[in-house]
């Protein structure tokens, strides 16, 4: 008698209800930070290319703080290694929680989005060198081109008035949270000024001491919040990027919430910190990277000049294409199959998407070309960049946006108005008709 084939993974299938719930609450202040973080770009390049130019500037390079410490910083650093700290410990929660509750946490299901993750940032890397390498440029922005900004994909898909169903949704913000790991170990291994191992074990220290909070469940703010800040002033004097601590905080964090707690702290720290993050310190950080000349020579370097040019050729093809193979692959050689719902055309539109590498391929362009013309080419090529992805996934989403409309219409219906989704209380409420009619058929 012959085996019974093995079930294959439905992959961009419906999503469970409480995964569901997470990616809603979390996408939807993302949305908006994103729209606030269009906004301040869009400032940030007409006040750096007004007659009022060199007040941009002065402010920009206004410094305050105290020098005895270390932390008399302009305006622009304490933006970059302040505020975006905040953005950084945020999103080293998502990252815990996926890892913990979310899709990361089992290999099978994890091990797709990975793939594509890695070879989103592996491809774009490979193509800045390979690039740079032909003229004769310097390969120190390897990594520029390898990150994606989930507010700024999502303020596009805001303006496009896509309706993504939940699982594409989903998938496009694990993308983001594995992307967001790599540029976090980037920046901790490749982009370390002079080390204090001083001040590091000081950081190393307070971590420790953070845990054991955590540990024995002390809680109230007023043990966290100067504990956080020292954390970071002795992780930025230690020479590593001040950014790396936020992350560290947030993988200490419990992510389960005991027996009688509505939420665990990383939840509830999540829920205060995100709307800040993506309201304020993106903006802000934005607002202060963003303001590059748009000048006709500027826009002539982006394309003539070796590391621009890789930038541009990072972030447009090579992500687009990197996230579709890997995705692709993963699926071929593995368990998964797509939602007969969807098709391949869906995936290579959101890989698309996700070349708009905005907010950390602007810090990572700082970090590898501090204070050069060459830095502010990198820069003007991050926005050139991040605007071609962006239009070409509007021409590839917008084209099957009647497909996105039903589905999500089937996923919200609620007919009986019991606040839960009519679909999730069907007999299989993973697996749409056509997916359990191609499960039958093995």
């Amino acid at each position: 008698m012959a085996a019974a084939p093995r079930s294959r993974t439905p992959f961009l299938g419906l999503l469970p209800l409480p995964e569901r719930q997470a990616v809603t609450g979390a996408l939807r202040t993302e949305t908006v930070g994103g729209l606030v973080l269009l906004v301040a770009a869009v400032v940030a390049l007409i006040w750096a290319n007004s007659p009022w130019a060199g007040s941009y500037e002065a402010v920009r390079d206004f410094h305050f703080g105290i020098s005895a410490i270390g932390l008399d910083l302009s305006v622009g650093h304490w933006t970059a290694d302040g505020l975006l700290s905040i953005f950084f410990l945020v999103a080293g929660i998502e990252l815990k929680r996926e890892l913990v509750v979310g899709e990361l946490r089992n290999p099978a299901t994890a091990v797709l989005p990975v793939i594509a993750a890695v070879c989103g940032m592996v491809i774009p890397a490979g193509l800045y060198a390979a690039t740079v390498g032909a003229g004769g440029g310097s390969p120190d922005g390897w990594a520029v081109p390898m990150a994606t900004d989930i507010a700024f994909a999502l303020a596009v898909l805001a303006v496009l008035s896509t309706h993504l169903p939940a699982a594409l949704r989903a998938f496009l913000l694990t993308l983001a949270v594995v992307d967001d790991l790599g540029a976090i170990l980037i920046i901790a291994l490749f982009f370390t000024s002079h080390i204090n191992p001083f001040a590091l074990l000081g950081a190393l220290a307070g971590l420790v001491v953070f845990y054991l909070l955590q540990r024995f469940r002390v809680t109230g703010w007023w043990w966290y919040v100067p504990l956080g800040v020292a954390i970071w002033a002795l992780t930025y004097n230690g020479g590593v990027h001040a950014t790396v601590a936020g992350v560290a905080m947030a993988l200490l964090l419990r992510t389960t919430p005991d027996e009688g707690e509505e939420q665990s702290p990383a939840m509830r720290t999540e829920h205060l910190l995100r709307p800040l993050s993506a309201g304020v310190a993106v903006p802000l950080f934005a607002l202060f990277a963003a303001g590059v000349s748009v000048s006709g020579d500027a826009l002539r370097q982006v394309f003539t000049a070796p590391e621009p040019l890789g930038v541009v050729i990072g972030l447009v093809v090579g992500k687009s294409l990197g996230i579709f193979a890997g995705t692709y692959l993963a699926a071929r050689f593995t368990r998964a199959r797509l939602n007969p719902e969807l098709a391949w055309a869906d995936v290579f539109g959101l890989a698309a998407l996700a070349g708009i590498g905005f907010t950390v391929a602007l810090l990572i362009g700082e970090l590898a070309f501090p204070g050069t013309v060459t830095g502010e080419h990198v820069k003007a090529a991050v926005l050139i960049g991040s605007l071609a992805s962006a239009a070409l996934a509007a021409v590839l989403l917008r084209r099957r946006n009647a497909v996105y409309r039903r589905l999500c219409e089937e996923e919200n219906l609620d007919a009986d108005a019991d606040g839960i989704p009519d679909i999730y209380q069907r007999t299989s409420p993973t697996l749409t008709a056509a997916e359990r009619q191609d499960e039958q058929a093995g």
